[in-house]
């Protein structure tokens, strides 16, 4: 390890090299699944380990802990501040995971290994497992990141799509209460204009999945992690692409009755300008080919296209 121990790239003789990296990840996340496993057996029943062999065990757990740290501090920046935070995630996984275990042992009983410690130890190894999972550059790690992003933008479509097709009202499935009166209260329904602005809302909820499906797809087909800005760029696409999903779910959750359109329009705006920015960003990296543009184009188009319809509907509301 005596190469990744010497601080950050740049700082140390030899220069960074991605495969080697990911060698010495995988062998410090195996060492400390072996260390949590050896430190649970010495704690799993009577007689209580010597002081010396608590001491040589606790070494071990710590030096485990500490190339696991000093390795992941290896990964530069420049290799991608997406990739450096998903494996910075799932280091600091493995080390509170560890922590769980000492703290764990330390307040259990000598009796018996506690269903608590075989969870503990359970989880340590699944946090040194996923080291496996992990994408291996920037490119695969903005992929994973657009593909996680889809999947809340899908669901709170569908759950979008599932409240309008319920009828008039959208709490149907809420069990009646004559004492609440949620069947005869009006907040409860969508008006006639409400249901038009609605619509206008869907487009531009339906324009977000559309957008992330298909840089998605351009991020696969297109992306490269091979220069520092083309992995510059990925990061700035994967920057803006994050705030799709909570700015989709602050307009759904507007949406319901009793339907406010001025906050309604402001966070249609939001949105609107967020996917504007994905898909100019998009257009101006390597990941959008000529061939790409049309799609940027006719999706820019819909953005606009449904806000301007948002902005006729609440008029009267400014």
């Amino acid at each position: 390890l005596s190469a990744f121990t010497e601080g950050e790239p740049g700082e140390g003789r030899e220069p960074f090299e991605l495969p080697r990296f990911w060698d010495a990840l995988d062998q410090t996340f195996k060492v400390t699944s072996q260390e949590a496993t050896k430190l649970s057996l010495a704690f799993s029943r009577p007689p209580l380990t010597s002081a010396e062999d608590c001491r040589k065990l606790s070494e071990d757990v710590q030096n485990a802990i500490l190339a696991v740290a000093t390795v992941y501090y290896w990964l530069p920046k420049g290799q991608g501040t997406t990739l450096r935070k998903m494996v910075r995630d799932a280091t600091t996984e493995v080390v509170e995971g560890m922590i769980q275990l000492t703290e764990t042992i330390l307040s259990a009983p000598l009796e018996s290994l506690s269903q608590e410690q075989l969870i503990s130890t359970g989880g340590v190894w699944e946090a040194c497992e996923q080291v496996s999972n992990l994408p291996r550059d920037n490119q695969a790690a903005v992929a994973s990141a657009l593909a996680a992003c889809l999947g809340v933008v899908k669901d709170a479509l569908e759950e979008m799509e599932h409240a309008l097709v319920e009828g008039q009202d959208p709490y149907s499935d809420i069990v009646e209460d004559e004492e609440l009166g949620f069947r005869g209260n009006r907040d409860t329904y969508w008006s006639e204009a409400d249901r038009k602005l609605l619509s206008s809302c869907m487009g531009l909820m339906k324009a977000s999945k559309a957008c992330l499906k298909k840089v998605l797809a351009v991020v696969k087909a297109y992306g490269k992690a091979d220069s520092p800005e083309q992995i510059a760029q990925l990061d700035d696409l994967a920057d803006i692409a994050n705030e799709i999903s909570p700015s989709v779910d602050e307009l759904a959750l507007s949406m319901y009755p009793p339907m406010n359109q001025l906050a309604v329009r402001l966070n249609a705006a939001k949105l609107a300008s967020v996917l504007k920015k994905v898909l100019e960003i998009t257009k101006t990296s390597h990941v959008c080919p000529p061939s790409e543009e049309g799609w940027v184009q006719f999706l820019t188009g819909a953005v606009d296209h449904n806000m301007n319809k948002i902005k006729n509907f609440t008029q009267g509301q400014l």
